[in-house]
């Protein structure tokens, strides 16, 4: 007996709305990497992602509300990956001296991806764009606490209760991103930049680790 199969129904107008904003985001992001903020127009957005101009606006009435949007899609995404990640790379249970040298080594791996590169754009622009900049704001606020709670994993339950924790990823997040802006125009191995052992160092003296392997 041969059992015929019947084809999908048809797909609802929720699904079919959420699939179309996933594609813009998408687009909007490959536009803001690549072609910079300059670059990521709403034509160039609409182009790229192949929908109406009416489908666009429907989902992201300014321009500023699109690139926003995109770039905490992006830093959502690669969030969830640096999770993974650090699961990997600590999952032999690394304590003290050696799980701060990975989490600094993790931690400034993230400098060099695209949404570090997405976000710089947006901030250059916003420092001229009021709109950008309002609609910025609140997403930073946003996305500051979800990689503040993604750090809190990669360094671990006993380095975060420590005093010193939150002013010293402070630090280290401030100083990264101030010398990953280097790299957009030199060319050098970011793992074997000079910051990075010095990074290392900082944090154990810091945490009062000298004394540790």
């Amino acid at each position: 007996m041969t059992v015929t199969e019947r084809p999908p129904g048809p797909r609802s107008r929720s699904a079919r709305t959420a699939d179309s904003r996933l594609l813009i985001l998408d687009a909007a992001v490959a536009c803001l990497v690549e072609d910079g903020y300059a670059g990521a127009s709403t034509l160039a957005v609409q182009a790229r992602a192949g929908v109406s101009r009416g489908r666009l606006l429907h989902h992201f009435p300014s321009r500023a509300e699109l690139l926003v949007a995109a770039a905490d899609h992006l830093a959502t995404t690669k969030l969830e990956e640096v999770r993974l990640r650090s699961a990997a790379l600590m999952a032999d249970g690394p304590t003290g001296r050696e799980r701060v040298d990975r989490a600094i080594d993790l931690m400034w791996a993230t400098f060099q991806e695209p949404p570090f590169w997405a976000a710089t754009e947006l901030w250059t622009a916003a420092r001229t764009d009021p709109a950008l900049r309002a609609a910025l704001r609140g997403e930073e606020r946003r996305l500051r606490a979800a990689i503040t709670a993604v750090g809190d994993g990669i360094w671990g339950a006993e380095i975060a209760a420590a005093p010193i924790y939150a002013e010293l990823t402070e630090l280290l997040f401030t100083s990264m991103r101030g010398v990953a802006l280097v790299y957009a125009f030199e060319s050098r191995p970011a793992a074997t930049d000079p910051h990075l052992p010095l990074w290392k160092r900082l944090a154990a003296r810091l945490l009062e680790l000298d004394g540790e392997a």
